[in-house]
């Protein structure tokens, strides 16, 4: 088997890692094999790469005007690749050792203000039918949740239970973790699943398509990129700035950052600390703006 192809089965089965990121991680690998002339599916062509190919091909990234945040995301996959290499005893000596990753400057989550998510709430964005009930509940649940793009389209039935308020959640390395449902969501679940009930539904996805497919990352991706188009001016319209909301607003209302940490399924809470620079900026932006001395 080749060992492109091995690589990502590993990491799909062995690390749990999603569809989308497969997706990420083969087409950073394939292009990088391209600009390096290997074929990934030789393994004499495979022990070749050195760590000089390997830094010129960061050179061109970089010279092509890739953003540094992009080719470390790049080189992840990369580094990835060639241990799991090594593991398999391909190779004795990890390449991107002698690679030094370009520094990233800290850039600070994006979210969506507190009044520009209050229009949400105006029923004529979404409509009545079918898909306008469904748009709304995905909105609202990334906001009332915060959970990733992935970990919404792989939500099934079973994940929703309305006995105990409680939605379980697959995240990153199949870890799950459980989610309250504020009361506040509940009447949008209860909505949506009696539009669910009158759809001729083919699945046990918990959201569907009008005609009862399971739905799939880029359709939500553009349900939340237009929704998020009518409410805010912020050039980043994505889920994950809606997960970014989510963690914020929890933390300028005095919630506790180790409740936060488990609410977003991080591992370390290094990985959640970020919103409390987020939060600093609003607070040190008052300041200046109403200090008369500022």
């Amino acid at each position: 088997m080749a060992m492109l192809v091995s690589f990502l089965k590993y990491i799909e089965i062995e690390r749990g890692y999603s569809p989308h990121t497969l997706q990420s991680y083969g087409d950073d690998l394939t292009s990088f094999f391209i600009f390096a002339g290997v074929d990934s599916q030789n393994t004499e062509e495979l022990k070749r790469i050195d760590h000089r190919t390997i830094r010129r091909w960061v050179s061109n990234m970089i010279s092509q005007g890739l953003s540094t945040r992009t080719v470390n995301r790049k080189l992840s996959s990369l580094r990835s690749f060639f241990r799991f290499l090594v593991r398999k005893g391909v190779i004795k000596v990890n390449p991107m050792n002698r690679v030094t990753a370009p520094k990233i400057s800290k850039r600070l989550p994006e979210f969506v203000p507190e009044s520009d998510m209050n229009k949400l709430e105006q029923h004529d964005i979404f409509g009545d039918d079918f898909e306008g009930v469904r748009n709304r509940l995905i909105m609202t649940m990334f906001y009332y949740t915060g959970m990733r793009l992935s970990e919404l389209v792989s939500l099934t039935l079973a994940s929703i239970d309305l006995n105990s308020m409680t939605i379980r959640v697959t995240g990153k390395g199949n870890k799950e973790r459980i989610i309250p449902i504020h009361p506040d969501l509940l009447p949008f679940i209860e909505c949506y699943l009696k539009a669910r009930e009158a759809t001729v539904v083919t699945c046990n996805s918990f959201f569907v398509t009008s005609k009862g497919k399971p739905v799939y990352p880029k359709l939500i991706y553009r349900v939340v990129h237009h929704y998020l188009t009518l409410i805010t001016p912020l050039q980043k319209r994505s889920p994950h700035v809606l997960r970014h909301t989510f963690a914020t607003h929890l933390l300028n209302m005095g919630a506790d950052l180790n409740a936060i940490k488990e609410l977003l399924g991080h591992s370390s809470l290094l990985a959640t600390q970020v919103y409390t620079h987020s939060t600093f900026e609003k607070l040190k932006n008052n300041y200046n703006q109403a200090h008369p001395r500022a």
